[in-house]
């Protein structure tokens, strides 16, 4: 296999048997997701290391510094997506919302991010599946083949938000994490995250939310919001070539101009400037 740090379709999928893991340096212009069939051995993510087994799985994003030493033969499974807007490939909109709440929300440390029990064991299945379908190629092969990511990544999904988020210790109440996700759900949304609207949802008062949200959370409930929604900007101008009153109008945004005030106040500089000097960033790297 070689491993490069560029990828110039939507998707790929590849797997392998393997010694020795190649070293790839500099950024990477994808996500992954790589699940591990067999074998044994470290993996380091960011300078931390965690040893790694047959049915771990790992999410790793364009930033992730990541290396495998392998000590017993492995066979891993590498899903790659170049950026979180697949619809132009059947992904619906709803499979794109829980992929972009993958990458905000996943805790980018070492370890298995299927925490989930049950989930390990119908996650290798669905792998085994990709597999089957890239081998074979047979008729229908690409429509089955974007069923079985999607399923993909509603189990990932699921398991993060299980666990999510990590700022939550363990004790934390059901409930906010119940009102944590009902947000991520209904970001795009504006009139669905209002206060008033997530009281009569859940049946609290707008004081008693207050205090709620900020006593498990460490931040407000209009601080989380727009912290996600900035975070959630941030994406679609690295990772999409979408203009900026299209990510204005999906996100819902009145108009550009509103967008440029947020944006410039939660970044300290311009959508269209904080595109341009990542797209810098990447091809310096990828030189």
């Amino acid at each position: 296999m070689i491993r490069t740090n560029l990828l110039y379709e939507p998707y790929s999928i590849h797997f392998e048997t393997m010694d020795v893991f190649p070293d790839t340096k500099g950024k990477k212009n994808f996500f992954e997701l790589v699940f591990v069939l067999s074998g044994s051995g470290q993996h380091c993510l960011n300078q931390h290391s965690f040893s790694y087994k047959e049915n771990h799985m790992f999410l790793l994003t364009p930033q992730d510094c990541s290396k495998f030493s392998i000590e017993e033969t492995s066979t891993f499974f590498f899903l790659r997506f170049s950026n979180i807007y697949l619809s132009k490939n059947g992904f619906s909109g709803d499979i794109i919302r829980r992929l972009e709440y993958i990458l905000h929300n996943a805790n980018h440390k070492p370890g298995c991010i299927l925490k989930n029990q049950s989930d390990k064991t119908i996650i290798r299945p669905v792998v085994e599946a990709l597999i089957r379908e890239a081998v074979n190629n047979d008729i229908h092969q690409q429509e089955i083949t974007l069923q079985l990511i999607n399923t993909l990544i509603v189990i990932v999904a699921r398991n993060i938000a299980k666990y999510l988020p990590h700022k939550i210790e363990s004790i934390t109440e059901e409930r906010i994490i119940e009102i944590l996700n009902y947000i991520h759900r209904n970001i795009y949304e504006p009139a669905a995250i209002r206060t008033e609207k997530i009281c009569r949802v859940f049946g609290i008062s707008e004081n008693y939310l207050g205090k709620y949200f900020k006593q498990h959370n460490g931040e407000t409930l209009q601080s989380y919001i727009n912290n996600y929604k900035a975070s959630l900007v941030e994406h679609r101008l690295k990772y999409s070539d979408l203009r900026m009153n299209e990510i204005a109008g999906e996100l819902g945004f009145t108009d550009e101009s509103h967008l440029n005030k947020f944006f410039k106040l939660k970044r300290g500089i311009s959508p269209r400037n904080y595109r341009i000097d990542f797209q810098k960033e990447q091809h310096v790297f990828n030189k």
